[in-house]
């Protein structure tokens, strides 16, 4: 510490300047703490503000609130981060938005829509949106739950498949979820495994959670927030679009109804319906052709007839042709199944009817 008449530092000449305040800061550790190994920042010139390392703020606080703990998961639009409230000690997700889109007013005009509709969807089977904030940096941010578990995509590929009682239990979670969501004219458009959070309760039994509705749009939000999506983010992952998104049609819940039955297909199987050799050839097999039957993807595994009928109905390429909302297509599913899953017809009923 120097006293405020120093200038120089003693000890090597340089310049000292005063440190500006920022809506970012360091955790200041305890004598006890293990000492950081990550390199100091230099000190910012007097009335400039710190630049912000997006890619690694572990060890800040976020907004005077927030702890960074760690950093969890990174795309192209953020990074994710554990974080803990300062005053409460509560464990939440934090999603740092990428500069580059936190510039873009557009998108921000979309996604504090979203985030607007995002709190909303408190729910068991959903992670959902606390709240959205801003530094006086300019940094924008995102709270949620911390949800911790397994994700389905990891679950599949070591396993292979999962068996049909499980995933008509976890269908019919991510469907009670997802039901929430539509109810308050909300569509996810970006279901997929690696957005699904296998969970485990206390008793140790095990459900489903619906993540990242970063993505989310209102369904009827007229022309002005349609012109919001293109911004040059894309909406939705290819492999599990329906057609009418890679057709750039106008979209209902029936889209993530699509995109559900194409992981519910996978989930049985470890494979999706439709092959190619590139992404472009597995979009256009989904325009043209139809999804190659579900026992033939799995030799020896006698799958209910009925079973494959519900994915084919859930799959049709028209939307008219699919279940209108996604109980209903959890409810076929479970009795096509012949009552499979933990969630039962009893349960499954109160989950829908809340």
């Amino acid at each position: 510490m120097y006293g405020d008449d120093a200038k120089f530092c003693p000890k090597d000449g340089t310049r000292l300047m005063p440190f500006a305040s920022a809506g970012v800061t360091p955790i200041v550790e305890s004598p006890s703490s293990p000492r950081s190994t990550s390199a100091r920042a230099p000190t910012p010139e007097l009335g400039q503000r710190p630049v912000i390392n997006h890619a690694n703020m572990a060890g800040q606080v976020l907004d005077g609130r927030y702890a960074i703990v760690k950093k969890v998961g990174e795309g192209g639009m953020s990074y994710v981060y554990l974080a803990h409230d300062v005053s409460t000690n509560e464990r939440y997700a934090i999603k740092i938005l990428s500069p580059a889109l936190s510039k873009d007013e557009n998108a921000m005009a979309r996604l504090r829509r979203e985030a607007a509709l995002g709190i909303r969807l408190a729910h068991p089977n959903v992670c959902h949106i606390v709240r959205m904030g801003e530094t006086e940096d300019g940094l924008v941010y995102v709270v949620m739950p911390f949800v911790e578990g397994e994700i389905l995509a990891d679950r599949n590929n070591k396993t292979g498949f999962l068996p049909l009682p499980m995933v008509v239990q976890f269908i019919s979670e991510i469907a009670s979820g997802l039901h929430i969501a539509h109810e308050l004219k909300i569509i996810h458009r970006d279901l997929k495994p690696e957005n699904i959070m296998i969970c485990k309760r206390a008793d140790g039994t095990e459900y489903a959670v619906v993540m990242d509705f970063g993505l989310a749009k209102e369904r009827k939000a007229g022309g002005e927030l349609e012109k919001l999506t293109a911004t040059g983010i894309i909406l939705g992952t290819p492999e599990f679009m329906s057609p009418e998104q890679l057709r750039g049609k106008p979209l209902d819940p029936r889209t993530d109804i699509y995109s559900l039955s194409l992981m519910t297909y996978e989930m049985l199987t470890g494979k999706l319906p439709f092959e190619g050799r590139t992404q472009q050839e597995m979009m256009i097999a989904r325009l043209r052709n139809e999804p190659i039957p579900l026992r033939q993807r799995r030799p020896g595994m006698d799958f209910p007839e009925a079973v494959e009928k519900v994915l084919l109905k859930g799959m049709a390429r028209a939307v008219d042709d699919r279940y209108a909302t996604t109980v209903e297509f959890a409810e076929a599913l479970r009795a096509a199944a012949g009552g499979s899953g933990s969630a039962g017809g009893g349960m499954l009923g109160r989950l829908f009817s809340k």
